[in-house]
C-alpha cells in the first residue's frame, strides 16, 4: 500500500473564513499534504478520532478560537490524546491574544496566528512551513506491512513470527507489554489483551488469535488442491522436496507439493549456509528455500501450506493422500521428503517453557530479543554453529553446550574456525543442561559442567540435538529401519523383509520404497547425508525414477 499523504486539518465555524484558509492551504501545501476542512469543534474532534482509528498521519491542526460548541484551545488540547506529535496552531482575533498566550502552555500550542493573515506568503506560509518541517523531522512514518502484536513470552506469538519469517514476509513485531504504540493499536482496533496475538494486515484488517492457516490465506498461499489427479505429489518442502517440485514441474509432470509448516525444513532455519555450491558469500536457509519455492511455482508446481498429510493408502494402483482437513488427493506417484525434526531435550521445565525462552531451532526469529543478554545453545552440529554465529551479533555471550570434548566430530571446519575467533562465543565441553528454570518464561539454566551443576542466568535456550525422521504417519505403508528412516533401493533389497513385501520382477529403483511408485529422498531416507546439496540432488534424482515408474 502507498503511504498516505500527511493531513492538515483546518477548523472554523465561519464558512467564509474556513473556505479562505482551505484555499490558501491547498495553494501552498496540496502537493505534499491532504487538506481537510471541518466546520465545528465537535465535528473536528470526531474527525480526529476517525483519523486515529484509521492510523492516518495528522501533521497540523489549524483551529479558530471562537467556536460556540468547542473553543479552539479546548479542541487542540483534546487532540493531544490522539495525535500528541501533531503541530497545533490557533487562529485568533486581536481580542483573543491573551487566551492564545495562555494556551501555549495549557494546550502545548505551537503557534497562534492573527486574523486576517493577508498576504499568506508573508503572514501564513513561512510559519506553517517551519512547523511542518519540524513535524517531518520527528515523524516516524507508519509501517505499511503486516504488524504482529503479542507478548514476548507467548508460544503462539513465537509460532506466528516463525511462520512469517519462514515465508520471508516482512513484519513489524510489537510487544504489548513494553510498547505504548501496541497498546494504542489494540484499543483502536476494538480488542484487548485477551485477544492477543493480533495480526494487523497492510489493508488495516485485524485478526485476533490467528492460526497459521489464517496467515496463509492472507498471503494467498493455497490450502486446497486444484486438480483431481496428479502425476506426482511431493510431501515436504525441504531442499529435497523443493528440488523434486522444480524438476517435476519443469519436465511437464502435474506436480503438487504439500508442506505442513514453512518451506526449507530444518535447513530453512539455518541463519547462514556457507558451503552450498554457487554461493561464495553464503545465504540463509530461508532465502534458499524461498528462491526454490518461487522457482517451483513459476514452473507450474502447486503448493499447499500449511497442510499436513495424515494418511497414505493405495487404491487401484493410485496413491491416495488424506490431508489434515479430511480432503483427499490422488496421484500416480509420491515422493516422500518429510525430513527430520530436532529431538526434544528431556529435562525438567522444557515442555512448560517451550516457546517462552526455550526454542527448537528458530535462532533467526528470536535473535533480536536477545540483545546484550546471555543465551545457550545445545548441540554441536552445523545448525548449532550457524545459530551461534548469528546470535553472537546480538547477544552478550553465546554458550555452546556439548557433551563431548570438541566440535570436530560433528561440525564443518569453517564453522569451527569462525566460532574459535568470535570472542563472545564460549564452548562448554563435557557439559549438559540438567534443568530450565523460570515462571512464565526462561530465566536460568542448570548446567552440569564436568560433574558440577551451576545455575546460570539465561535469556534463551536454543536446542539443536540430533534428528528424528517425520515418518510416523507413513510407517504402516513403507518399510522403515529401527529409527524410523525409510528404506529404499539396495537398502530395501538387503532387508530380511524384502521377499515378502516386494512383488515386482524388477528391483526397486535407487530411491524407491517397498511400494512401487512411492519414493523417498532427503534426510528422512535411511543412509542419506545430512547436507543441503545431497538433499537437493536426491530430490532431483527422484523425478528421474518417477518418470521411469510412470513409463511402466
Amino acid at each position: 500500500m502507498a503511504t498516505p499523504k500527511p493531513i492538515i486539518l483546518a477548523v472554523d465555524d465561519d464558512p467564509q473564513v474556513l473556505a479562505a484558509i482551505a484555499r490558501d492551504l491547498r495553494q501552498e501545501f496540496a502537493q505534499n499534504y491532504r487538506i481537510l476542512r471541518v466546520g465545528s469543534g465537535p465535528e473536528a474532534l470526531e474527525t480526529i478520532q476517525e483519523l486515529h482509528a484509521k492510523e492516518e498521519p495528522l501533521a497540523l491542526i489549524l483551529a479558530d478560537q471562537r467556536m460556540p460548541e468547542l473553543e479552539g484551545v479546548e479542541l487542540l488540547t483534546a487532540s493531544r490524546e490522539f495525535f500528541p506529535d501533531a503541530k497545533r496552531v490557533l487562529l485568533t482575533a486581536y481580542a483573543d491574544t491573551e487566551a492564545a498566550v495562555r494556551a501555549i502552555n495549557s494546550a502545548r500550542l505551537d503557534h497562534y496566528l492573527m486574523k486576517p493573515w493577508d498576504p499568506p506568503e508573508t503572514l501564513l506560509y513561512p510559519t506553517l512551513h517551519d512547523l511542518l518541517a519540524a513535524w517531518q523531522a520527528s515523524n516516524k512514518p507508519r509501517y505499511d506491512g503486516i504488524r504482529l502484536i503479542g507478548f514476548q513470552w507467548s508460544p503462539l506469538s513465537h509460532e506466528l513470527k516463525d511462520f512469517l519469517s519462514g515465508y520471508m514476509v516482512g513484519y513489524q513485531w510489537l510487544d504489548y507489554e513494553t510498547s505504548p504504540e501496541a497498546q494504542a493499536l489494540v484499543k483502536a482496533k476494538g480488542f484487548d489483551s485477551t485477544d492477543l496475538p493480533l495480526i494487523i494486515c497492510a489493508d488495516g484488517k485485524a485478526v485476533a488469535n490467528p492460526s497459521k492457516a489464517d496467515l496463509a490465506n492472507h498471503l494467498n498461499i493455497a490450502n486446497q488442491p486444484l486438480q483431481d489427479m496428479y502425476d506426482v505429489v511431493v510431501v515436504g518442502a525441504g531442499p529435497s522436496g523443493l528440488a523434486a517440485a522444480v524438476y517435476g514441474a519443469s519436465e511437464g509432470l502435474r506436480t503438487l507439493i504439500i508442506e505442513r509448516q514453512t518451506p526449507g525444513g530444518q535447513a530453512g532455519t539455518s541463519s547462514r549456509i556457507e558451503n552450498y555450491l554457487g554461493f561464495p558469500t553464503g545465504l540463509s536457509g530461508a532465502e534458499l528455500a524461498h528462491r526454490a519455492w518461487t522457482q517451483a511455482v513459476r514452473l507450474g508446481a502447486e503448493f499447499l501450506a500449511p497442510q499436513e498429510v495424515t494418511n497414505l493408502c493405495i487404491q487401484d494402483g493410485y496413491k491416495v493422500l488424506t490431508l489434515g482437513d479430511g480432503r483427499e488427493v490422488k496421484t500416480k506417484a509420491v515422493v516422500l521428503t518429510t525430513g527430520v525434526s530436532y529431538r526434544t531435550l528431556d529435562v525438567p521445565g522444557m515442555d512448560r517453557l517451550s516457546g517462552a525462552g526455550v526454542y527448537y531451532g528458530a535462532a533467526r526469529t528470536e535473535a533480536r530479543s536477545c540483545d546484550e543478554q546471555d543465551v545457550y545453545i545445545v548441540g554441536g552440529g552445523n545448525s548449532a554453529g550457524q545459530a551461534a554465529m548469528y546470535l553472537a551479533t546480538y547477544a552478550r555471550n553465546v554458550y555452546i553446550v556439548i557433551r563431548g570434548a570438541n566440535l570436530a566430530a560433528s561440525m564443518s571446519a569453517y564453522l569451527i574456525e569462525q566460532i574459535r575467533t568470535t570472542p563472545n562465543i564460549v564452548l562448554m565441553p563435557f557439559s549438559q543442561i540438567k534443568e530450565v528454570c523460570g515462571q512464565d518464561h526462561l530465566e536460568a539454566v542448570m548446567v552440569d559442567v564436568n560433574g558440577t551443576v551451576e545455575k546460570r542466568e539465561a535469556r534463551a535456550l536454543f536446542v539443536f540435538i540430533g534428528a528424528k525422521p517425520s515418518t510416523e504417519w507413513v510407517c504402516d505403508q513403507v518399510v522403515c529401519d529401527g529409527k524410523g528412516f525409510v528404506l529404499t533401493g539396495r537398502d530395501l533389497v538387503t532387508d530380511p523383509r524384502y521377499p515378502q513385501i516386494w512383488h515386482k520382477e524388477r528391483e526397486p529403483y535407487l530411491l524407491e520404497t517397498c511400494v512401487p511408485g512411492i519414493f523417498s529422498a532427503g534426510d528422512s531416507r535411511a543412509g542419506a547425508m545430512a547436507r543441503v546439496a545431497s538433499a537437493v540432488g536426491e530430490g532431483s534424482m527422484a523425478i528421474k525414477f518417477v518418470h521411469q515408474y510412470l513409463d511402466e
